[in-house]
């Protein structure tokens, strides 16, 4: 029974980078082994379990068999005569493909140090066709790392797209790693690959150009993305992607808003205060922010007039004239006196 340290944490060491999580292959070891020696099951697909006083994960060496359509087809094998090799074999990418035993030595079968100093991302085996999700994670170490990918790699890529193995990828899984990409430094990489290997016109069909620049947080980075679409495209996106509802919200938020933003420097005031409420601004101010943000990065729209209003129109003490006006004059009289706050303000 011997323990190794694998994949992410080795590649990141490698590189030089904070180690957040450690994984652990055990070759030689049978479940039964593993509790009798204090480790708490916790696998459901396949023997994963913590280590009694780190709680760090140790799987039990497999392989993997194809035996169905998309990333759930597969049977696993998981028993003491699997080797660390054989289990290697099975992952996505040389670069997440290494090992370190206990004495510290790397473990490195399939060349992954050296695709890390090439920063090049390249499959470990033909296996890799296997899992239509393996696309997504390539497109997400792109936007990770900025890294190009190797052209064979590229050419399996396209294969699955074109065979249709990628139709069976599931909602849920696109979105957790098409928001990651998105979260990383590097974004426009993520949908550069998915261009190159035809998947982003079966994900994104909507899209048709790339920001030029990707910043903030996830909502702000996709309704930057979401920016030019109309509407209705934006639902169908959101709807196809599964995402969040904070997300899915301020990209609506952005497009319904879009032609008003842009028209900011002409308002006058009242046109100001229904921005405001359409933009729910006075109830979610940091939403507000955000949908300010993505115009910023979008078209570099300056919304200072626009933060003014809100500042003023804000500051009009509503309470004040709900106490002393009849109850079907209140919403009128709040916005009149907020209208002129406003047109004080400018």
């Amino acid at each position: 029974m011997k323990a190794f340290v694998v994949g992410g944490a080795v590649r990141d060491e490698l590189l030089g980078l904070p180690v957040k999580d450690r994984d652990h292959v055990v070759v030689g070891a049978t479940p039964e082994e593993m509790v009798a020696h204090g480790f708490k099951p916790v696998g459901k697909d396949f023997p994963v379990f913590l280590h009694p006083q780190t709680h760090e994960e140790y799987a039990l060496a497999r392989t993997e068999r194809k035996s169905g359509r998309g990333y759930k087809g597969f049977t696993v094998h998981a028993a003491p005569d699997v080797t660390l090799e054989d289990d290697l074999k099975r992952r996505d990418l040389t670069i997440n493909a290494m090992a370190r035993d206990e004495a510290g030595n790397l473990i490195d079968p399939f060349d992954g140090r050296k695709d890390l100093e090439k920063k090049l991302l390249r499959h470990v085996s033909p296996a890799f066709a296997e899992d239509p999700v393996r696309i997504l994670r390539v497109a997400r170490f792109a936007a990770r790392f900025g890294w190009g990918v190797a052209e064979e790699t590229m050419d399996l890529m396209r294969g699955m797209v074109a065979s249709g193995e990628a139709n069976y990828l599931v909602p849920e899984r696109v979105w957790q790693e098409f928001a990651k990409g998105l979260g990383e430094k590097h974004p426009e990489q993520m949908l550069q690959v998915l261009e190159a290997c035809s998947l982003r016109k079966k994900l994104l069909p909507e899209l048709k150009s790339v920001p030029k620049r990707f910043s903030g947080s996830l909502p702000v980075r996709f309704a930057l993305l979401a920016w030019p679409l109309a509407e209705a495209e934006v639902e169908a996106l959101c709807e196809r992607l599964r995402a969040s509802n904070e997300v899915r919200e301020l990209a609506l938020l952005a497009s319904r808003n879009r032609q008003a933003l842009r028209q900011l420097s002409s308002a006058d005031p009242q046109v100001l205060l229904e921005l405001l409420k359409r933009a729910d601004a006075f109830r979610r101010p940091e939403r507000f922010d955000e949908l300010l943000e993505v115009a910023k990065l979008a078209e570099d729209i300056d919304a200072s007039r626009l933060t003014r209003a809100l500042k003023a129109a804000t500051a009009v003490d509503a309470g004040a004239i709900a106490k002393s006006a009849p109850p079907a004059e209140i919403a009128k009289r709040i916005d009149e006196a907020r209208v002129r706050a406003i047109a004080h303000a400018l």
